[in-house]
């Protein structure tokens, strides 16, 4: 090809962009929430997709699809047309865990996404069933080490930070709990109130109504620091594990391949929605913390939650197929 050719294309090509980004969105958006719904994630999810159908008139249909810690609803997102007209509220454990925990895996999580903005942080509740005998960390692993094998915990699925959190922790704690995984994290909390395991990891906004009633008991919060929601219960790493740190993020994602334009134009709507006084209040009311980046430092930010991650499933031996 010759040198004025090359320009030529790479002109057309610009313009071409330049089109997609004025003309995007002139059809229905599909919006894939790969957790059940009820949980954080879903709400979340449904929260961005109202607001960018009002604003662009377009319809932003939510779809629930389940599975595989995640992996099935983002893998529609992988193989889907590169024309951002399909979105993934991916997770910590769709981009990042998952890529170590599972030996085999349907999509590259870097390769097949162009990543749009991180778009929210929340803490985790170790929460356990009033059966349970322990107030506190400390008890609770005497308890486990006294019943080896007894102590049941749930999560929204394998390879989610509920799942590596209960993973990490028996690592740590040098304690034998048994994993049992959910289609999503609202699933795994019915079994908890009904008391059919005996605790989770799960994300504050599901446990804390049930927390405030009673109906569960938190021993404590998994990140580094106590959640404004819980600010009387201390963290993990308080109560004798130092170092211990598990947060779920949550970010926003479309195919490989988009114009460039177009998930320029997605990153400024998501950005704009989730700057919204009352959108943000709704989010951190339920104990979300809206966050927002780049697509250039949501990309660096993947590939940094991957290495971390790798450490801790090769360290705690966690598998999933």
């Amino acid at each position: 090809m010759s040198f004025k050719r090359a320009i030529a294309l790479a002109a057309a090509l610009a313009l071409s962009g330049g089109a997609d980004a004025q003309t995007y969105p002139t059809k229905p958006i599909r919006f894939i929430a790969p957790f059940a719904a009820g949980g954080a994630l879903d709400t979340l999810t449904r929260t961005i997709a109202a607001r960018m159908q009002d604003n662009w008139g377009q319809p932003v249909l939510v779809e629930n699809r389940t599975g595989a810690g995640g992996n099935i609803g983002a893998d529609i997102v992988a193989k889907a047309a590169p024309d951002g007209y399909t979105l993934v509220m991916g997770t910590i454990a769709t981009h990042a865990i998952n890529v170590s925990l599972y030996s085999a895996m349907p999509y590259d999580a870097v390769k097949d996404f162009a990543p749009v903005t991180i778009a929210a942080a929340i803490n985790n509740s170790l929460s356990v069933h009033p059966a349970v005998p322990a107030k506190n960390v400390a008890e609770l692993i005497a308890y486990a080490k006294a019943n080896p094998g007894k102590l049941t915990f749930g999560s929204a699925g394998n390879g989610t930070s509920q799942h590596l959190a209960g993973e990490l922790f028996k690592t740590m704690a040098g304690v034998d709990m048994v994993h049992v995984p959910y289609k999503g994290g609202a699933l795994a909390m019915v079994d908890l109130l009904a008391g059919q395991i005996s605790m989770s990891f799960g994300d504050i906004p599901t446990a804390l109504p049930h927390i405030r009633s009673g109906k569960l008991r938190s021993l404590a919060v998994t990140g580094a620091k106590r959640s404004p929601l819980l600010p009387d219960v201390p963290t993990i790493a308080e109560q004798g594990l130092p170092g211990f740190d598990v947060s779920a993020w949550f970010g926003v994602f479309t195919t490989a391949g988009t114009p460039r334009p177009v998930v320029n134009q997605l990153n400024a709507e998501i950005v704009r929605i989730l700057s919204l006084p009352d959108v943000r209040e709704k989010l951190l009311g339920i104990g979300m913390e809206p966050v927002t980046n780049s697509p250039d430092a949501f990309a660096a930010y993947v590939q940094s939650e991957i290495a971390k991650w790798a450490q801790v499933v090769k360290a705690s031996g966690a598998k999933a197929n």
